[in-house]
């Protein structure tokens, strides 16, 4: 019996994709075909390529200054992520250059994206592992679309969120779905705490020199952000960020229902970080923590259906 993982898209949330794979390889399962759509094309390939240990232990040290160093507030037309401290970053801690998917031996891999000139979906299983994790992540206003086959590639995540069917289709006979898109509909405007502004604050003050006020710019933020409870005050309306946030939730989480309804996985796992912001990827060690968690609490159903295949 072929296992299948599909792992979801979701930004930030998708760290705790390695939390999910760490307690299943607990249970002793470790699944022979891997898909990904988005940050879940990436830890797979990270998983897939033996490089999961490095890649955990250098998202766990993230700190808010060093996430917003990946962020380029000058606004670019051609997004705001530095392409070159990513590609760095995919190098030494995802996979090298000159891996190829089709000589991966230990398992099957693809990951999601979409075809920007069409709305196609696209499954990458052949070729460079690395081009096909700059596509599948390629969230449009962060990511700049990538040029692959004489065609433009953007986030997998816009036709399928979490690629149970293309499990299906290279042969899985049971697959587990990680769907991070649970519970996500309105969490930007509900939180207390920080949000991906305060990066976005952080990356402003980096860009400008000026590291001393961080703290000063991370407070104006927050109070912005979340004011006190005058009527006047919460009628501001959200920031540029939280609305963009606010809308990628509603997309990802309308189009995970309806293709999981379309093609259920046979297990679900929904790990519970709602609260973790699109570009919170400093706050990994919760979102770990909860990707283990979650397999916990599904680990009878997961070894019942294991023992009934």
């Amino acid at each position: 019996m072929k296992i299948g993982l599909a792992l979801g898209s979701g930004a930030a949330r998708g760290w705790a994709h390695i939390g999910v794979i760490r307690e299943l390889a607990r249970l002793g399962i470790e699944p022979d075909i891997i898909t990904g759509t988005s940050i879940g094309s990436l830890v797979g390939a990270a998983y897939v390529s033996g490089n999961l240990d490095r890649l955990e232990s250098w998202v766990c040290s993230l700190g808010k200054l060093e996430t917003a160093k990946f962020f380029n507030i000058n606004m670019s037309l051609n997004g705001f992520v530095n392409r070159d401290k990513l590609h760095r970053f995919l190098n030494e801690y995802v996979a090298q250059e000159d891996v190829l998917i089709e000589h991966i031996e230990a398992h099957r891999y693809a990951a999601v994206a979409t075809e920007l000139e069409t709305g196609k979906e696209i499954w990458l299983n052949q070729g460079s592992l690395l081009e096909a994790v700059w596509a599948s992540i390629s969230l449009p206003g962060l990511f700049p679309a990538i040029r692959n086959q004489d065609r433009w590639l953007i986030d997998g995540g816009v036709v399928n969120p979490v690629p149970v069917s293309v499990c299906r289709a290279l042969g899985a006979d049971l697959v587990i779905a990680v769907n991070l898109n649970s519970h996500i509909v309105g969490k930007p405007f509900e939180t207390n705490g920080g949000s991906s502004d305060d990066v976005i604050g952080e990356a402003r003050s980096e860009s400008s020199g000026i590291v001393g006020r961080i703290s000063d710019v991370v407070r104006e933020y927050t109070t912005a952000l979340f004011p006190n409870n005058s009527k006047a005050e919460k009628e501001q309306p959200p920031s540029l960020f939280d609305a963009i946030a606010g809308a990628v939730n509603i997309t990802q989480d309308r189009i995970t229902r309806s293709r999981m309804a379309g093609d259920p996985p046979d297990v679900i796992l929904s790990p519970k970080i709602a609260h973790i912001g699109l570009l919170e990827f400093y706050r990994a060690d919760e979102a770990i923590q909860e990707g283990g968690h979650c397999v916990q609490r599904m680990g009878l159903e997961i070894k019942h259906l294991l023992r009934r295949d």
